[in-house]
């Protein structure tokens, strides 16, 4: 499990770090690492071309040692000065003491053209607002060549992922000490590409970590497996109230997801018992009955289970309950209508909104999608999993994780019913709810991967796709 820091906190550790170390070192870690990166991404470095683009202060001055010890190895080094007068001075004289070169922002489009690798060292964690003047042409002209971003993507806000008016397109950015969350949430975790971590001894002064990112390895030790002596009831029972006569496949997919999830049975109590009891024999279907009536350890409700009284009936009625619910779709317009039924619940409620259904729950997502679902997550008491390109699970006043897997072609009707019944199955088998959507999260995510390998993935790809990414999780 990676942790992920906001600026202050970075700042505040290598203040701390550099008070210990000689002047000029913790600059050299991060200018080393950035250069091995380089060096591993170009192959040969010997008579390679490599452009910086060179900012002031020390982002520019990490991309100019760089680019010297690239340099010393062979390698054709420019530096395009975007502020000549700024430029970071030590790492520009030790540029050109390696054989590198510096030229004019005017000169740069000639010498881009020309780069096996551009390095973007523009602006850096502290830089606010889109590229300016010059780097708005170079940032352009540099999309058609291979690009390294020197902490951060340049344009990136580091705290929130908001992507200025222009900004740097790296394919891989190396950033130093510890993840920023602008590198793995918002728009900044698109335009950051593969994202390389260079540990430069900032760990031990940083703060705890309040924002993580689950890794393979996390996912596979909390997948529940069942043991020698588990039955169907200790693995858990979830039960599923979903789909109506106008959306029975809605019913279909979150069953599926909820039996494929781990849990040792699943109940169904949806609108649309006949299509879920032809498609799963091994569901048990209650008809005429209410949440409160049935043994389970949690609650999927929502997807396409309609808005109108008798579906905010079974709704409130299983929130009344002391179980776990999960709250998706049609729910969570009910929800939106009336947030005082999920608010003070003693048991776990997660809410899983896309963007347009949190903006009737809490409000625009704005560019700050983890701070958008923390404050979501304060304020009903419940754990959100905001969808998008880099889903966001946020628990109330506690940890949130940021989901590192998925496609865009998991954008199609039904997948969030998939993920939602999978979310259920996981907190019928006991997991707590912040870390059964995330894990939930994960796995929907490297099921989307498989079903979309091949092309357009939909719904019932990614459902018929679990039980292969549940197993390449484990390995």
């Amino acid at each position: 499990m990676r942790g992920v820091w906001p600026v202050d906190d970075v700042r505040a550790a290598e203040t701390a770090l550099m008070a210990r170390l000689p002047n000029g070192a913790l600059m050299q870690r991060a200018a080393t690492g950035l250069a091995v990166h380089c060096g591993q991404i170009l192959g040969r470095v010997y008579g390679a071309s490599v452009v910086l683009l060179v900012g002031s202060g020390s982002n520019g001055g990490d991309a100019l040692y760089a680019g010297a010890w690239l340099a010393r190895r062979g390698a054709w080094v420019s530096a395009v000065l975007i502020d000549p007068e700024r430029a970071h001075a030590a790492g520009l004289a030790a540029l050109r003491a390696a054989g590198g070169r510096a030229v004019s922002a005017k000169d740069g489009p000639a010498v881009i053209d020309g780069a096996d690798l551009v390095v973007d060292g523009i602006l850096g964690i502290g830089g606010r607002g889109g590229l300016r003047g010059d780097a708005v042409a170079l940032a352009e002209i540099a999309e058609d060549r291979v690009t390294v971003a020197v902490d951060l993507p340049s344009g990136v806000d580091a705290d929130t992922g908001e992507v200025g008016e222009s900004a740097v397109r790296a394919d891989t950015t190396v950033t130093f000490g510890a993840l920023k969350p602008g590198l793995v949430s918002g728009g900044g975790a698109q335009r950051a590409g593969e994202v390389r971590l260079v540990d430069i001894g900032l760990e031990p002064e940083l703060a705890a970590a309040r924002t993580f990112v689950l890794e393979q390895h996390d996912v596979a030790a909390l997948l529940p497996v069942p043991g020698a002596s588990d039955d169907k009831y200790t693995r858990g029972v979830v039960g599923v109230v979903a789909g109506s006569p106008a959306y029975e496949g809605a019913g279909v997919l979150a069953t599926g997801a909820a039996v494929h999830g781990g849990a040792g049975m699943v109940r169904y109590l949806g609108r649309a018992p006949g299509v879920v009891r032809a498609r799963y024999p091994d569901v048990v279907v209650h008809e005429d009955t209410r949440p409160h009536e049935v043994r389970v350890q949690a609650w999927v409700v929502g997807p396409g289970l309609g808005t109108d009284d008798a579906a905010m009936a079974l709704l409130t009625d299983a929130l009344r309950t002391d179980r776990p619910v999960i709250v998706d779709a049609d729910g969570i317009t009910l929800v939106a209508r009336s947030p005082e039924i999920v608010r003070g619940r003693s048991a776990p409620t997660v809410l899983t909104p896309h963007d347009r259904e949190f903006a009737r729950l809490a409000g625009d997502v704005g560019p700050d999608r983890i701070g958008a679902a923390r404050r979501a997550a304060d304020d009903l008491g419940a754990t959100v999993l905001l969808k998008g390109n880099a889903t966001v699970v946020a628990e109330p006043h506690g940890r949130a994780f940021v989901n590192p897997t998925g496609t865009p072609w998991l954008g199609t009707a039904g997948s969030g019913d998939v993920l939602s019944g999978l979310i259920g199955s996981l907190l019928a088998g006991g997991l707590e709810a912040p870390l059964a959507a995330a894990v939930g999260a994960y796995v929907h995510g490297v099921a989307g991967q498989i079903a979309g390998s091949g092309g357009p993935a939909s719904a019932t790809d990614v459902l018929d796709s679990l039980r292969a990414a549940w197993l390449s999780i484990e390995g």
